[in-house]
């Protein structure tokens, strides 16, 4: 049963659970994609019912941010805890290098994709990149085709939301990969160009007040935090 907050229902479950979902579903014929919602997302979906439909029909919806945590206790439907997609894409490649699986990287600008397939190689040995693309593309049919025919076993679909949800949605089965899961700016991270938060910021919830300092142009996306606090506080008021 998922968590409602905002007419998005999330998965109740911990990393490790969300990531031995993830093995299942990429053992079973696909398509299946995966959906890790932040307060940002949430919002967009409250305004666009076609994110709100790609979202919620992902197989496994996960709470990737700390003020959907808040949220759900806030409405007295609390979240065993966050699960970052950061966190369940390194989990999940752990997982896929224990037993040789192969990963496609969508996304980011041009170059940045085959860094990030550089470094995620050293780190995980066993894992296989399958093929990589940047997400700069005007057609979806080479970059169906490209994933199709790298015989891929999952794919990470880093378009930014709710771009990468409709993606997964409408393209999934034409890819051929079991699992597609969409990750935002994770390639960017990756692939180094991007520091990720410290440790001490990751623990507390507040990679976004890292990501803010390191980039104060991000401050009108971030005023979706409290406005969306302000509609759970709302939703709660409407509850008897």
């Amino acid at each position: 049963m998922r968590i409602n907050v905002l007419g998005v229902g999330f998965d109740n479950i911990t990393m490790d659970q969300a990531v031995a979902e993830g093995i299942r579903l990429m053992s079973t014929e696909g398509p299946h994609y995966v959906a890790t919602p932040n307060p940002e997302i949430v919002e967009i979906c409250r305004e666009d019912p076609e994110a709100r439909e790609a979202v919620n029909g992902a197989d496994l919806v996960l709470a990737d941010g700390i003020g959907v945590i808040y949220g759900a206790k806030m409405l007295k439907t609390p979240l065993k805890g966050r699960v970052t997609g950061i966190g369940f894409a390194q989990g999940l490649m752990a997982r896929m290098a224990e037993s040789g699986k192969s990963l496609f990287l969508l996304g980011a600008r041009p170059g940045v994709a085959e860094k990030a397939a550089e470094n995620l190689q050293r780190q995980y040995p066993g894992l296989k990149i399958a093929g990589v693309h940047d997400g700069y593309f005007q057609e979806d049919g080479p970059v169906i085709e490209a994933i199709r025919s790298s015989g891929a076993d999952a794919a990470f679909v880093c378009l930014g939301a709710p771009k990468q949800e409709k993606w997964m949605r409408k393209n999934g089965a034409a890819t051929g990969a079991r699992l597609l899961v969409g990750l935002g700016g994770c390639l960017d991270v990756f692939s180094g160009e991007v520091q990720r938060a410290p440790e001490a910021f990751q623990r507390l919830g507040l990679e976004w007040l890292h990501r803010l300092a390191k980039n104060p142009s991000r401050i009108g996306r971030m005023m979706k935090l409290p406005l969306f606090l302000v509609h759970v506080a709302g939703e709660k008021g409407k509850k008897p």
